[in-house]
């Protein structure tokens, strides 16, 4: 495997290789054929497997164009097995002499930065200090992440299977290409792709044997200079791809260099531009010399040709990765005259909204949305999530009563996170969509969830249930919800599983008796909770199963949230004269000494469970 290794013709020093063969240095994928020049057996030694010996060098030039191992060529060569690299003499031989020093300095250089660190105890930092060391190890690992993506380009593109046995995978006996980035790094496939991606936009190109620079050369002179994260790359250069040369849209090419160069100055601060090139008439070539006002390097007015290089610092703002998104798709309606018309049947294609499968008792959502539907379905969580949260100042009264320990401020039993709380109103417009009558029926019935649960199972409160088209079970707990707000109709099967009767609905509140306890109600209870009435449902106070009637004085109004965690959540509820009292756990509102069960005071219609005070 050492002389498969060593049979290339790159370049020992760490320089631009200067041999015939274009494959040996990363010109993206624009280079000529590798093999159609010089045949792969003629490139190849000796290799570490017992056949590849036997076999021995092939002799003289190629005499066909078809790639190595293909039909027509007699038996292929064995792939060498893999080893690690660094005990393959070639790799051994290149940590010495002048391109061994380089890497040395660079081990000598990861060892500085580790012990440094490990003099710093980052805990015991004052403000200043921390502030100060997080964006040195920032600026310190930039180099670092720009030497990721070259080297995995590089390695990206000598591994390409076009490269038939040739492929520096195959030499090293990788049986995938990703394999190989894999075991040479330690890293993750997803992370390989990224880096290759990236590299591919920013690493030199070849075009009938003649080098051009970068597709994007202000990031690949931001990256070179340390100057700008990979996450900030990657935005610029995903955000503006399509609008490059061969890209999908087409646009002025000189807008799109110019939006490269203010996005690039706006992720790092700086100010690059292009030098004066060889057929520049300007004879300044210092940065020192540089118009940072422009961005030209040499007077104003002046074109310059040559490679982009830092001109000076920017007198703008510097914005985060995040950001340069935002501002790279403010670019794309820039470099796009004509507005979104073009692409909306592209963009609208997209948008799809599916399921995937049972993961952990969740059900994931995929898929993707037009800006405009986000637009709405983000005013609308806003809406809601604003009205719960809005700032609600208590009356002097209500402050002391809070300070005697006689009212529950409603803000703190709200522990959700944002997430959490898009999905339950997301839940809540979908019930009410549900049930307005307008909403087309289906069979002649309106939306309904049907839950099959057995009913032993349901009397003794144990088991689990299914739901028409759902493959995951649900809990007795969400049953016992269910039936609490919706009833149940018994469906009486025989021996055979033959349906032999459908018994009457039953433990269902009637729309009178919801509007009735609605109007006393007015809400879900559980003081703090602003859940309009259409969203709630109805809960039995004193449980079904154990007696209690179905009916107004025995019904409140509940959230779902609060409705599915009543019987853990510590709160507790009953019934005095018709009028719901709430307590509050434990916790949040301590007995006091002697105090069985404390409770709020009866509620007036339509402010029930807005406040809790003591009984």
């Amino acid at each position: 495997m050492d002389d498969e290794l060593d049979s290339g013709s790159t370049a020992p020093t760490g320089m631009t290789p200067t041999g015939p063969n274009p494959h040996d240095w990363n010109t993206g994928l624009a280079g000529p054929d590798p093999l159609s020049a010089v045949d792969a057996a003629s490139l190849s030694g000796t290799s570490d497997t017992k056949t590849a010996a036997a076999a021995g060098p092939a002799a003289g030039p190629a005499t066909g164009s078809s790639r190595a191992g293909r039909a027509g060529r007699g038996p292929s060569k064995p792939r060498p097995e893999w080893r690690d690299p660094a005990e393959l003499l070639g790799v051994q031989r290149a940590h010495t002499g002048a391109f061994g020093q380089k890497l040395q300095a660079l081990d000598d250089a990861a060892r500085t930065v580790m012990a440094v660190m490990d003099s710093i105890d980052v805990n015991a930092l004052s403000d200043p200090e921390v502030v100060a060391l997080t964006q040195m190890v920032e600026r310190t690992g930039r180099p670092v992440d720009a030497a990721r993506v070259s080297t995995a380009t590089v390695v990206g593109y000598r591994y390409s299977t076009g490269l038939g046995t040739e492929s520096l995978a195959w030499r090293l006996g990788a049986s995938h290409q990703n394999d190989l980035l894999i075991g040479l790094t330690g890293t993750s496939v997803p992370e390989m792709k990224r880096r290759v991606s990236l590299g591919e936009k920013v690493a030199p190109r070849m075009l009938g044997g003649t080098v051009l620079e970068p597709e994007f050369p202000f990031v690949a002179a931001a990256l070179a200079a340390g100057e700008i994260g990979i996450d900030a790359a990657e935005n610029i250069v995903k955000g503006l791809a399509d609008y490059k040369v061969h890209g999908r849209f087409d646009a002025d090419q000189s807008l799109v260099d110019g939006g490269e160069a203010e996005l690039v100055e706006s992720a790092t601060g700086s100010v690059f531009g292009r030098t004066p090139g060889p057929g520049d008439s300007a004879t300044a070539t210092d940065a020192d010399d540089a118009d940072t006002d422009t961005g030209a390097g040499a007077g104003a007015g002046q074109v310059c040709t040559g490679p982009v290089r830092r001109l000076g610092a920017s007198a703008g703002f510097t914005f985060p990765a995040d950001r340069i998104r935002e501002m790279a798709a403010t670019w794309q309606a820039v470099l796009n005259p004509d507005g979104a018309a073009p692409t909306a049947e592209i963009l609208e294609a997209k948008s799809t909204f599916s399921f995937g499968k049972l993961s952990q008792g969740l059900h994931p959502l995929r898929g993707g949305v037009t800006p405009e539907l986000k637009g709405i379905m983000q005013t609308l969580f806003n809406t809601f999530q604003s009205a719960r949260s809005a700032p609600a100042f208590p009356s002097a009264e209500e402050q002391q009563r809070i300070e005697a320990g006689e009212l529950v401020p409603g803000e703190i039993l709200d522990e959700r996170d944002g997430g959490q709380k898009r999905a339950d109103i997301l839940r809540g417009i979908l019930v009410q969509v549900a049930q307005d009558p307008r909403t087309p029926t289906m069979g002649g019935m309106p939306p309904t969830v049907m839950v099959h649960v057995n009913a032993t199972d349901l009397v003794n409160g144990v088991g689990v249930g299914w739901i028409d088209g759902v493959e995951g079970p649900v809990s007795m707990k969400t049953i016992n919800q269910v039936v609490d707000n919706g009833g149940f109709r018994p469906i009486f099967f025989g021996g055979t599983g033959a349906v032999l009767a459908l018994g009457d609905k039953v433990r269902c509140f009637t729309p009178l008796q919801r509007r009735a306890i609605t109007a006393r109600d007015g809400g879900c209870i559980i003081p703090g909770c602003t859940c309009p009435p259409q969203w709630t449902e109805v809960h039995h106070v004193q449980p079904w199963q154990n007696g209690g009637p179905t009916n107004v004085s025995n019904g409140v109004l509940l959230c779902w949230r609060h409705h599915h965690n009543i019987d853990t959540s510590g709160w507790h509820i009953r019934m005095v004269l018709g009028m719901p009292e709430v307590k509050a756990p434990h916790w949040i509102d301590p007995p006091e000494p002697g105090e069985n069960h404390p409770n709020t005071a009866p509620t007036t219609p339509n402010t029930a469970g807005k406040t809790s005070s003591r009984g």
